[in-house]
């Protein structure tokens, strides 16, 4: 299929409101500096996530609210339109299944407790990465994770269909894509089975797109990279706070070399990895500051943009979750109950509360030091010697960065209530 011919499902009218939505959602993207000019941007704005997504969940209930209460809207209702276009259009991400449920043949309505297992990830995110993978004519792409389909659905659109293989652990999730890409007069490979496997039958790849966060990178992905190919994968801690993208290639003569940057969005977690977070219970004690050791310090915490230095904590320092709800630097260790709080006092240093046995304010100042030693790094040097050893640094003698990546490909957290 020629990447300049749509094809006649994508070319039939859509309503006003649909184009409408579309093309106000991409130029939000573009003032936020997210999306340019380019096959990207064009694709977002022909691409109708109506027909990707026909239904999706809203929550009805307060986020503390337990049980959690949704609706499921659906498109061919008329009266759920308006309300639907605004959660497929807004950019934030969209839940599209509900404690593993089939996506296809389900009623709307309400659902009430169980988990959100499957999400749209933020239009933004998603477009700065394909825009970053660099998609063109003819390449070869491996989507992993296939979600709603919207990605494999860019990269059928930009580069033809016939050398995309989108692939996903959950049978639901696949027939539905497949579905809804076929209605759209795109056929790629749509396969059911381990992300972290790849799916060498079509390999190797020019481009590999993943669509959730893992501790290391599988070696399947690496083997599957083709000469002079791109893989885009976040490499994450146990803490969702501060992310991570590697950015990964083959060289013509076959050398496969990484680098890992800090991010500020990520993708959500893959199967059996699990991130720590600050239940409302822990945050409720943090706020309440009961029992915490109040000092005073002429030391300031690292601005949030030294992004370089909160990701390398992450790996050095694990355990620990930022509230990014807070006005002040707030940050909790929900494995012990230690915390941290801390924001300017009006003498122009700043007061700090600390609890529990981890001394995280040191602990940040310490890592601090030794990234500003480095020379304050925003790249790392990604090592990927398979799947035995992964690690990262930056810098050499005193002034050496670094830190091994988990030795499985599966990390479980806990939580303290």
């Amino acid at each position: 299929m020629s990447d300049h011919a749509l094809p006649s499902a994508i070319a039939r009218p859509s309503t006003d409101a649909s184009a409408a939505a579309r093309a106000a959602m991409v130029a939000r993207l573009e003032k936020a500096g997210d999306l340019h000019p380019g096959p990207v941007r064009e694709a977002l704005l022909a691409l109708p996530r109506e027909e990707l997504m026909p239904q999706a969940y809203v929550r009805r209930s307060r986020p503390d609210e337990k049980p959690p209460r949704w609706d499921l809207l659906e498109w061919a209702n008329e009266a759920d339109r308006e309300e639907l276009l605004g959660v497929l259009y807004s950019g934030d991400g969209v839940a599209i299944q509900h404690a593993g449920e089939p996506l296809v043949d389900r009623m709307p309505g309400p659902r009430t407790g169980g988990p959100m297992t499957s999400m749209a990830s933020t239009v933004g995110m998603t477009a700065n990465l394909l825009e970053e993978l660099g998609l063109r004519p003819g390449h070869r792409v491996l989507d992993v994770g296939t979600g709603a389909g919207m990605t494999a659905a860019v990269a059928c659109r930009i580069c033809g269909d016939a050398g995309v293989v989108t692939l996903d652990r959950d049978r639901h999730i696949t027939t539905a894509a497949r579905s809804r890409l076929n209605d759209l007069g795109y056929q790629p490979t749509v396969v059911t089975g381990a992300g972290e496997a790849g799916w060498p039958q079509r390999g190797p790849y020019d481009r590999v797109f993943v669509s959730y966060a893992v501790p290391r990178v599988p070696s399947a992905w690496m083997e599957q990279l083709a000469p002079g190919g791109r893989a885009l994968v976040n490499v994450s801690s146990t803490s969702p706070s501060w992310p991570g993208l590697a950015v990964i290639t083959r060289s013509p003569r076959g050398l496969v070399e990484g680098e890992l940057r800090p991010v500020e969005l990520g993708h959500r977690p893959g199967h059996g990895f699990e991130r720590i977070h600050i239940s409302r219970d822990f945050l409720d004690r943090i706020e309440a500051g009961t029992d915490g050791r109040a000092t005073r310090s002429r030391q300031a915490p690292p601005e949030d943009d030294a992004r370089g230095l909160w990701l390398a904590l992450a790996f050095l320092r694990p355990g620990l979750v930022r509230n990014w709800g807070a006005e002040h630097l707030m940050v909790g260790a929900p494995g012990c109950g230690s915390w941290l709080s801390a924001r300017p006092d009006a003498g122009r240093g700043w007061a700090v509360t600390v609890y529990g046995p981890r001394d995280i304010w040191g602990e940040i100042q310490s890592i601090a030091a030794h990234w500003r030693a480095a020379g304050e790094p925003s790249v790392y040097r990604l090592h990927l010697d398979g799947d035995d050893h992964q690690w990262v640094s930056v810098g050499a003698g005193t002034a050496d960065l670094s830190w091994s990546l988990p030795n499985t490909d599966s990390t479980r957290a806990e939580e303290v209530r």
